[in-house]
């Protein structure tokens, strides 16, 4: 699964990527629920100001694929991409309201269902996860909560909060699938000034309708808004969505999932939100997972390899 259909391992430029964008969404979680400011309006500032950061670049040195995007050759792979902003919207738009609602641990950790969203989809697509690869997920998946100590609420409050963040993670398998079928044609500046924008203008709309407050936020808030365009946003989902060139969607979500420890880590250090005793052996169950996954992939490659060096 760490392929595409080239069946070419990762390089060690995508692996350098994927280690970045997993430290940099580890604080993702800890600054939503630090920012006092609405989730929404978080949202929408994250990814309104990160398109912005790009624009000189995208209506520069990529002004021709932008334009063949929308009306060239690329025009199926700008569709993907306008799909992949609605979905990335939806997910923003549930995930992050579930933060602020619940805890920082247990919203990370049902967002980190993921994967099994992911595998279904591929599976439907036709590209379905091996063995290896579904046990990988499964036990990636259980460690994550184990490791965050997820439990279901039991206050209304709570139940909501758990809700949105299981929509959320499929919205997230949704938004990666899409990116997976839009970066086969599109550059990632182009792929993501394109998505952030149609996913900041959609959170727009519902925060004017909503009469959601887009100002008036105190320093912090708009240091943590600052801290999530840097991190969260311009370094770990642009260099996610960079890897989408180079592996799969379920190899990227499996690996997204070792963003639980991390938030669960920085919200304990920044909140003070203590995790259960007891959550290392999770988290080595999760790192077994994503080991299983990894290791399942590259004997796949290997069979690979050996399948298309045989004479037909």
């Amino acid at each position: 699964m760490n392929m595409r259909s080239s069946g070419q391992p990762i390089a060690p430029l995508t692996v350098l990527a994927l280690a970045v964008a997993v430290c940099a969404v580890s604080s993702s979680a800890p600054l939503i629920a630090f920012a006092a400011a609405p989730a929404l309006a978080v949202a929408f500032w994250r990814n309104g100001l990160a398109s912005v950061a790009l624009t000189p670049v995208a209506l520069g040195p990529r002004r021709a694929e932008v334009r063949d995007t929308i009306r060239g050759s690329r025009r199926r792979a700008g569709m993907f991409a306008l799909l992949a902003g609605v979905a990335l919207a939806a997910h923003f738009g549930t995930w992050m309201p579930s933060v602020q609602l619940g805890t920082v641990a247990t919203s990370t950790a049902l967002v980190a269902t993921q994967p099994v969203w992911q595998g279904l989809i591929a599976a439907w697509q036709g590209r379905r996860p091996s063995a290896a690869g579904w046990v990988g997920i499964v036990l990636a998946v259980a460690g994550a909560a184990w490791a965050t100590g997820a439990d279901v609420g039991v206050s209304g409050q709570a139940v909501l909060a758990d809700a949105l963040a299981v929509l959320g993670a499929i919205f997230a398998a949704v938004y990666t699938a899409l990116g997976e079928q839009a970066r086969v044609a599109l550059s990632t500046t182009t792929y993501t000034w394109i998505c952030y924008g149609v996913c900041a203008v959609l959170l727009l709309v519902v925060c004017l309708a909503g009469g959601v407050d887009l100002t008036g936020y105190p320093p912090q808030a708009w240091a943590a808004i600052l801290g999530l365009v840097a991190g969260a946003q311009l370094l770990g989902h642009s260099m996610f969505n960079y890897a989408l060139q180079h592996t799969s969607a379920t190899t990227v979500s499996v690996l997204i999932l070792l963003e639980v420890p991390g938030a669960a880590l920085l919200a304990w250090l920044w909140l003070g939100q203590v995790p259960r005793p007891g959550t290392l052996p999770g988290l080595s169950l999760l790192l077994a997972g994503v080991a299983v996954v990894i290791i399942g992939a590259a004997r796949s490659t290997r069979a690979a390899r050996v399948r298309e060096s045989l004479p037909t």
